[in-house]
């Protein structure tokens, strides 16, 4: 295994700009404006992760109800409110057995 040593003039320059960076970020973070800006944007990208998330889960219960319902015919309500109240992670259980199984009760079956 081969070690990297850094010459004294590279080690010089990356503190300097270490340095140069920790200076930017405590001036940054004394500017009260600029911290709530930084909240706002990270607040914004949650809500935009949650609102993704949350509308491929609804895209995969219609494609499973889709499927479902040319498998067995229509479903019944309780069929239906299954897969509106599904989690992502059982979706993808029950997408895998829509091939397999025979009836609803066999989908859906833990």
């Amino acid at each position: 295994m081969k070690f990297f040593l850094p010459t004294p003039l590279m080690s010089f320059s990356s503190i300097e700009a270490a340095r140069g960076g920790m200076s930017r970020i405590r001036e940054l973070s004394a500017d009260e404006e600029t911290r709530r800006l930084a909240f706002v944007r990270e607040r914004a990208l949650r809500d935009e992760v949650s609102f993704l998330n949350d509308a491929r889960r609804e895209g995969e219960a219609h494609l499973l109800s889709k499927l479902a319902t040319m498998k067995f015919g229509e479903l019944p309500e309780w069929a239906q409110q299954r897969l509106e109240q599904a989690n992502s992670s059982q979706l993808d259980k029950w997408s895998e057995k829509i091939l397999t199984a025979n009836s609803l009760d066999e989908l859906f079956k833990h």
